[in-house]
């Protein structure tokens, strides 16, 4: 094996674990907002990233969708501001950018400037992030700050566009992941509530608003779900209905009232 099939090989496992560490990390946000965790990947996985943002551009206008610091958002603002921009230009020309003296940058001049000045950013990273199918009206992007001049290399232009790629799309599996999951507890709790229905429906002889009416008062009366008194329903038979009060109970409150 020659010296360049060595580097190869090196270079290729170096991606291997770069993307497994993505994976990884992603994992562990599971919690998190999904673009707040593409967000915060990206400042874990590059040792000079200070802070990390991305950027939404929709009807027209471009606006922070999340950040991992105040600092961050501040420089996203100078873009916006000043309508120009590396995470503008990669947004809009689906490429990648890496200033590296933001202080003297002949290509972002005035947003360069205005970055170093009020917020103390030397250099970026910048991409659009991919996505599969959604909204195609929407585009997003990831803007990777830091303090330092010539802050990123070649390996971390690599790993943010891994983050960029493999971690956006897995961020997005995750939010379609949670509409399906909230889909389906809509359709059980729709379908419990109709069984629930049906119950009173052919034990009351009552119609459908009826009925639905009579599981939204016991409901609202029991301070409990909806969902939940549906199940009683079609698991018991029964309507449950808050106790009523006797005649006793009237004149043992008459009794405390006139205590008091």
């Amino acid at each position: 094996m020659s010296d360049s099939d060595t580097a190869t090989v090196s270079d290729l496992a170096r991606v291997a674990e770069r993307f497994r560490d993505i994976g990884d990390h992603l994992r562990k946000m599971t919690h998190r907002d999904p673009l707040e965790a593409v967000a915060r990947m990206a400042v874990e996985l590059i040792d000079r990233a200070e802070w990390a943002s991305v950027t939404r551009f929709a009807d027209g206008e471009f606006s922070t969708a999340a950040l991992t610091d105040e600092k961050a958002g501040k420089a996203d603002a100078i873009q916006y501001a000043v309508g120009s921009g590396p995470c503008l230009d990669a947004i809009l020309q689906n490429a990648v950018f890496r200033p590296s003296d933001l202080r003297h940058c002949e290509e972002w001049p005035e947003f360069g400037r205005r970055v170093s000045q009020e917020v103390g950013v030397e250099s970026m990273l910048s991409y659009r992030l991919l996505k599969e199918g959604g909204d195609d009206d929407v585009i997003e992007g990831l803007n990777i700050y830091s303090r330092g001049r010539a802050a990123f290399d070649d390996d971390d232009v690599l790993v943010g566009l891994m983050v960029a790629t493999h971690g956006a799309l897995a961020a997005q599996s995750i939010v379609n992941a949670r509409k399906v999951e909230n889909l389906q507890k809509a359709l059980l709790s729709n379908r419990e509530i109709g069984t629930a229905m049906g119950v009173l429906m052919t034990r009351h002889h009552v119609t459908r608003d009826q009925a639905f009416d009579l599981l939204r008062i016991a409901s609202q009366n029991s301070n409990r779900k909806l969902r939940d008194v549906a199940v009683e329903v079609a698991e018991s038979g029964e309507l449950p209905l808050p106790a009523r009060r006797t005649d006793a109970d009237r004149l043992d409150r008459d009794d405390d009232r006139r205590e008091a």
